[in-house]
């Protein structure tokens, strides 16, 4: 896909692949992002990752990439007349990497695992763990980087397999930003000579016998507190009316979550909502840290925020500011080549959407009861779970308990 962005002084290349950890078995969790690692470490002309890197610095870019539940991105900015170069570069990254020194790279994302766990080898990452309360079983509620024992399985041999399955001709080629059209289109069709692939399989998630709240013991100086919400997938009908009722909770320090935990109570520092939307099926969550003995307010404030938005339609000014801040977000990637690149990259893998203003088109359609509707679907307590870390008392975990029994 080809975004031209005239005033840009730069092109940026997005590769988006349908790979991650809502497409692994078990026994392989954390392939995709380990596989992810060694794209860096060298190609045939390139043979090393220092090479690798240093060809990418030379073109005046630098190679980035991650690993989510179901996609992968491979990216990299470079001045216009480097883009051909960088395409030739980036292709044979995607084709044949040497995948190098896989016990070096090994004992580096073990460093990146041991980041989410305690000194006695537990899981302690809130969003890890909301991850796996939410979709329990699940590949969707596996760490994206894996755990410490399936790294060690994983050898050339399971990566050479994981990337000839993923790594096809249906990923996604994106340039966006400044150059010449027809030398960029021939560069992409005869570098990005990709086997034929298939779509990857998955299994949808078993409903969710919610309310489900789980604590996790940690000694620091404050509780985290994770809520998350069942919520609908890229292709439902509510799927618009999802991401406005987000916007009218979290966009802005003027918005519902914000405007009560911390500009009128003080509860805490910060507070957040995200949706996050797959194939099948979406998860709506709030976040918060706060001192140990606010957790039960904190808790209760949230609820209570949803139990508004249940019960009665945002204002008309609500929507409004939305969807402007949607339309100004949108019109800001035309000042980024990198975030058009991105934008075009995943609309065009998922078919969610295929440009800003059919985005904006969508988001224009939804009335203010629809959000209230589609909050009443979404916040039931069946479709919850949440998870608490930190250090929290008996006493307070059963308060917690009563507090999250109200939402019903």
């Amino acid at each position: 896909m080809l975004v031209p962005l005239e005033h840009a002084h730069t092109a940026a290349i997005a590769v988006h692949v349908r790979v991650g950890s809502r497409y692994e078995r078990s026994a392989e969790n954390g392939i995709s992002h380990f596989l992810e690692h060694m794209l860096h470490r060298g190609t045939p002309s390139h043979p090393s990752a220092h090479e690798q890197a240093l060809a990418f610095e030379r073109l005046g870019g630098t190679l980035s990439a991650s690993t989510t539940v179901d996609h992968g991105v491979l990216g990299v900015s470079v001045p216009p007349e480097n883009v051909e170069p960088a395409l030739e570069l980036l292709a044979e990254v995607c084709r044949s990497p040497v995948l190098d020194a896989i016990e070096v790279e090994r004992g580096i994302v073990r460093e990146e695992i041991l980041e989410g766990l305690d000194a006695r080898g537990r899981r302690v990452s809130p969003d890890d763990l909301l991850r796996e309360a939410s979709f329990p079983e699940h590949a969707l509620g596996r760490p994206i980087a894996g755990t410490l024992a399936t790294l060690e399985r994983f050898d050339e041999r399971a990566l050479r397999r994981h990337h000839l399955a993923h790594y096809t001709a249906e990923l996604v080629v994106t340039v966006a930003g400044r150059f010449d059209r027809r030398p960029v289109l021939r560069t992409v069709e005869r570098t990005f000579r990709l086997p034929k692939g298939r779509a990857p399989r998955f299994t949808p998630p078993r409903r969710l016998a919610g309310p489900r709240l789980s604590f996790v013991r940690e000694s620091s100086s404050q509780t985290s507190l994770r809520l998350g919400f069942r919520a609908p997938g890229e292709h439902d009908r509510d799927e618009p009316a999802v991401e406005l009722l987000l916007r009218v909770l979290d966009d802005g320090t003027s918005t519902r979550l914000y405007h009560r935990l911390c500009d009128e109570r003080g509860l805490c520092y910060d507070v957040s909502a995200l949706f996050e939307a797959y194939e099948d099926v979406g998860l709506f969550d709030f976040a918060a840290e706060c001192s140990h003995e606010r957790a039960v307010v904190v808790l209760s404030e949230i609820l209570s925020v949803v139990r508004d938005l249940r019960e009665m339609a945002p204002r008309g000014e609500e929507l409004d500011k939305a969807r402007e801040r949607h339309r100004f977000q949108l019109a800001a990637l035309q000042d980024s080549a990198a975030e058009l690149a991105a934008f075009y990259g995943i609309g065009e893998l998922t078919g969610f959407f295929r440009s800003p203003e059919e985005r904006v088109a969508r988001l224009e359609g939804v009335s203010a009861e629809q959000v209230r509707a589609v909050a009443a679907r979404v916040f039931q307590p069946r479709a919850l779970a949440a998870v608490v870390v930190g250090d929290v008392s008996a006493a307070q975990r059963r308060r917690l308990g009563r507090a999250f029994e109200r939402l019903a």
